[in-house]
């Protein structure tokens, strides 16, 4: 039986997992570990007792407790990072790279990397759906550590434990997903894609061959079926679910 969010057991377990990152961190010779739940909030997760993670299962470089700085997350270039890239990706040499050439990872490295003392570092981002992102660093200060050997090895291992800890922290917590996402129609979602295009509901209209008080329809009913008000939330919602794509919106066609 599935304990419901944000049950005592739900937290358990991810404490469970919190100490697994831990033990991989030292495995790897990355022993100092950071992980954010939700880098869109400055609270850091916690365990059971309801003390953060970050004194009670992992370390840090010195004593730099960046899980009480509530702007740390706006300076840090890894989790900067994470809000470009969805994959793995590690440091070193004072570069960000990943299993590819990703241009995301190279225009960060460009802005200038504040590193705070590590020297390399294995960095998961952990996408949920929803629009919540998480992170869990494995950090270094050893600059001769063959990370790029580390990340060939186990970059997918430590991807699907960070997948695994922040999905379950945000069931613990009540910030996960709890329903079946809501069914959009065809319609719906063309004049929502139109919209975040930027179209107005007459221009909608024209290009998918309807009224403009139709237009209207589709948008307001996508909102209520969305859980939304207004258009704007209604386009940022449909987005974060996947039902509006950003790279087919100049090419759509009715």
């Amino acid at each position: 039986m599935f304990a419901r969010p944000g049950s005592s057991v739900r937290l358990e377990e991810a404490a469970a997992l919190a100490r697994e990152i831990a033990a991989a961190g030292k495995a790897m010779d990355l022993p100092y570990t950071a992980v954010s739940a939700d880098i869109g909030s400055p609270t850091p997760p916690v365990g059971p007792d309801g003390r953060p993670l970050a004194e009670t299962t992992f370390r840090w470089i010195g004593d730099f407790r960046y899980w009480e700085d509530r702007a740390f997350a706006l300076r840090a270039a890894f989790i900067h990072a994470c809000r470009a890239c969805s994959e793995p990706f590690y440091f070193t040499g004072g570069r960000m790279w990943s299993w590819r050439a990703n241009a995301a990872l190279e225009a960060v490295t460009a802005e200038g990397i504040e590193a705070f003392g590590v020297a390399a570092a294995v960095v998961a981002p952990a996408y949920l759906p929803g629009g919540v992102i998480g992170a869990v660093v494995w950090a270094s200060t050893d600059p001769e550590l063959d990370v790029a050997g580390l990340f060939d090895a186990r970059a997918a291992e430590l991807h699907a434990l960070a997948l695994r800890f922040v999905a379950t922290y945000a069931e613990a917590t009540g910030a996960g997903a709890t329903e079946a996402p809501a069914h959009l129609t065809r319609r719906e979602i063309q004049c929502l894609k139109w919209a975040a295009a930027g179209k107005t509901d007459a221009e909608i209209g024209k290009i998918v061959a309807i009224s403009t008080p139709t237009v209207r329809f589709h948008i307001v009913n996508a909102s209520r079926k969305l859980g939304v008000a207004g258009r704007s939330q209604a386009i940022h919602r449909a987005a974060t679910l996947g039902y509006i794509g950003s790279a087919d919106l100049p090419t759509l066609r009715p």
